[in-house]
């Protein structure tokens, strides 16, 4: 019985620590929800979409979990009239689909604000700034009612002359964003520029690092023991 209990207490305590961490995330992540005071009015472009994509409003967010064994995540976002000069980081956000930042006075906001944000498709912002990535990364790049609307993010990979060529020849481009693309290696390559033929040399890599953590970790053991003894 005993035996069975030691073999129960580290599993439970990784599962412990599985779901703190998850839960720390996800608390992290709606931090920008409340970003701003108030919550989405239903009548608004963020609150319309909310709606008819069957999400739930909280605060500044709309949020929906696709799967039932999944965390809720964000896939609308409205930070319209809060005040924001600067937009450096919208953690959490990357997953939205429509982003209101209008009625902001913005003076700054960071061109690698939205990289990563692969599924945004609908983003309002104040008239005077421009969209993410210029008009080539939208399908629409409009003033309207008093608001710049960025609609329709393109796929930068498939845009024949543009970035997608700065791919190496063994990888292939995938959109990472308004803007932005990445290159990954296609099978059976890999290193720099994805010039390396075979499969990835884990062992040979992680080997040398693994042994080298175990030898630290021994020396730090033994000299914190030593310590204690003289004590």
């Amino acid at each position: 019985m005993r035996a069975g209990c030691h073999q129960l207490k580290p599993s439970l305590f990784i599962l412990t620590c599985l779901v703190f961490f998850r839960d720390s995330y996800q608390l992290t992540e709606l931090q920008v929800c409340e970003l701003c005071g108030g919550k989405i009015v239903n009548a608004s472009a963020v609150g319309r979409f909310c709606s008819s994509s069957a999400g739930r409003i909280d605060g500044r967010c709309c949020l929906r979990n696709d799967n039932t064994s999944d965390s809720e995540r964000i896939i609308g976002l409205d930070l319209s009239n809060c005040s924001l000069t600067h937009v450096e980081d919208l953690q959490g956000a990357s997953t939205a689909f429509i982003i209101d930042l209008s009625v902001n006075p913005i003076i700054n906001m960071s061109d690698s604000v939205f990289q990563g944000y692969i599924e945004l498709n609908h983003l309002i912002l104040p008239p005077d700034v421009v969209c993410p990535g210029g008009n080539t990364s939208w399908e629409t790049d409009q003033i309207k009612e008093g608001h710049r609307l960025c609609e329709g993010q393109k796929n930068i990979c498939n845009q024949t002359g543009q970035l997608s060529i700065n791919c190496p020849e063994s990888s292939l481009c995938a959109p990472n964003g308004p803007g932005f693309f990445e290159c990954s290696c296609v099978d059976n390559y890999h290193g720099y520029k994805c010039l390396r033929e075979g499969e990835f040399p884990a062992l040979e890599v992680f080997g040398p690092l693994g042994a080298s953590t175990v030898l630290i970790s021994v020396l730090l053991w033994v000299t914190q023991r030593r310590k204690a003894k003289s004590l």
